[in-house]
């Protein structure tokens, strides 16, 4: 099921973006050819009027074909006054403007409509789930309020969000000094000395004595638990400002990670390409629902941040160049866009190269980090 769940997702965002595409040149008077989902070859196609419907056979995008976005493009008499560089520029803008414009009101609609039905989550220090065949499986509970390790406070009523961060933190380095009789440490094996782990239980407090295990992937002793916490549900204002908030915050995490991935080897290294927002959204709806519609919501937040770069053959590359063309009182020469969208095509295919290999490196050991 999370197969086709993560599919369907993926499938609805690939669709709403042309859509937007779709709706806006048919509402300018453009005359639209094609509205395809997925790239060819086409496995299925239906003609409805002028506009020819389609499914392709390779899912990593979608496209709306419009007649005359070509100058080089032969068109009978009565198409060409519809023909997308016959139209204004603000035209053009708008048609072109709705894709990524589609994406930024699914992810609000989805991060709001989370906010307001499920609301924010308050991280707490209480264990939510634990994994089987851990150190914490054989004492832990979920709903145990861990009130210190080792002497090191941790869960108190009342405190902060970002308290509540320090404290799990401060929780986790004390585990870690726990460490293996190995050097270096061998992925599972248990840590020589006991953490003394102070709970609460059912209104009773209990001392666990338990030994961590070395986590080669974490590079970390683990008890083998994740922290919960719970849910405040928000009134339509303040989720709306939320949303608003939020949404700016990745935007600007997307631009000035995807600005790092040219000099940072480390930053490169957590792009991920459609193989892996693909198989994290699956393994989230496999985990949790609510955390799946928030990827879904991240991923569309991305695509009209990175559609908005001003390269071809991106969506803000076709902006770039009309409000150019505004702003220089005549078309810009073809041969010009064709060159200057040299920059773009090298972008897009670095992305999708850094990304590709990010990917199979994580379907091929470390995992996506989703749960």
């Amino acid at each position: 099921m999370s197969w086709f769940l993560a599919f369907a997702g993926f499938a609805a965002l690939i669709i709403l973006h042309e859509f937007g595409h779709f709706t806006a040149a048919k509402a300018v008077g453009m005359r639209v050819e094609r509205f395809m989902l997925f790239f060819p070859p086409i496995l299925a196609k239906v003609r409805r009027g002028e506009t020819e419907y389609g499914v392709g056979a390779v899912p990593l995008g979608g496209y709306v074909k419009i007649s005359g976005m070509s100058p080089n493009e032969e068109l009978p008499p009565e198409v060409a006054p519809r023909a997308y560089l016959r139209q204004p520029v603000w035209k053009r803008v708008v048609v072109i403007g709705a894709g990524p414009a589609m994406n930024l009101l699914i992810a609000f609609v989805l991060i709001f409509g989370l906010f307001v039905a499920k609301g924010v989550f308050r991280s707490d220090i209480v264990v939510d789930q634990i994994q089987a065949g851990t150190p914490a499986a054989a004492a832990l509970q979920p709903g145990d309020r861990i009130l210190s390790v080792d002497g090191r406070p941790g869960y108190v009523r009342g405190l902060s969000d970002h308290e509540v961060a320090a404290r799990q933190r401060a929780l986790r380095r004390e585990v870690n000094t726990h460490g293996c009789a190995a050097t270096p440490p061998k992925n599972g094996c248990r840590a020589t000395t006991a953490a003394a782990v102070v709970v609460k239980r059912d209104g009773r407090q209990l001392t666990l004595h338990i030994r961590p295990r070395y986590d080669a992937q974490a590079k970390a002793m683990l008890l083998g638990f994740v922290y919960g916490g719970r849910y405040d549900r928000l009134a339509p204002g303040p989720a709306a400002s939320q949303t608003v908030t939020g949404m700016w915050n990745i935007t600007r995490l997307t631009v000035s990670s995807i600005v790092k991935i040219f000099y940072d080897p480390q930053a490169r290294k957590q792009v991920s390409g459609v193989v892996g927002s693909y198989e994290a959204t699956r393994q989230s709806f496999q985990f949790d629902t609510v955390r799946a519609i928030q990827v879904l919501a991240v991923i569309s937040l991305s695509l009209a941040v990175v559609n908005l770069f001003p390269f071809l053959p991106l969506d803000g590359g076709h902006i770039f160049w009309a409000v150019a063309e505004r702003v220089r009182g005549r078309p810009i020469p073809f041969r010009v866009m064709e060159r200057a969208s040299v920059v773009g095509f090298m972008l897009v295919a670095f992305l999708f190269v850094v990304g590709l290999s990010n990917d199979i490196g994580r379907l091929t050991g470390e995992g996506f980090g989703a749960r």
